[in-house]
């Protein structure tokens, strides 16, 4: 059992220390299809939780992905904007977006953690 945590909008949560790796789950990945461009947030931005931080945009839409914390952004995965196919095939590992050193701790509650989350997925069904 991973302590991933997930969002309603299907960010994932990987948290070391003060620090929360970001990105978008499987299921995100898959309801876009293939990535193609991915703009990330400047670093030393300022993010408050559930806040517009990045778009990802695929062959079938463009999305916004979310804060799922309040934080500022420490770090983001350049190596997104030149391959962003990397969301597709590793979206747990290569495909992160950015890293955000937390200010609340306690919005971390309000994440789903894995056996939440798939839960949440099996009543969208």
């Amino acid at each position: 059992m991973s302590d991933r945590l997930y969002t309603k909008d299907h960010e994932w949560v990987d948290v070391d220390g003060d620090i929360a790796t970001v990105g978008i789950s499987d299921h995100a990945q898959e309801q876009l299809g293939d990535v193609v461009f991915v703009e990330l947030p400047a670093v030393g931005r300022a993010l408050a939780q559930n806040e517009d931080a990045a778009v990802v945009e695929s062959v079938k839409a463009a999305s916004e992905v979310y804060a799922p914390l309040t934080g500022e952004v420490v770090e983001v995965n350049e190596m997104l904007t030149e391959d962003p196919a990397q969301v597709n095939a590793d979206p747990y590992g290569a495909g992160w977006f950015m890293r955000l050193r937390i200010d609340d701790p306690s919005e971390l509650d309000e994440l789903m953690d894995e056996e939440g989350y798939k839960e949440f997925l099996a009543d969208l069904e």
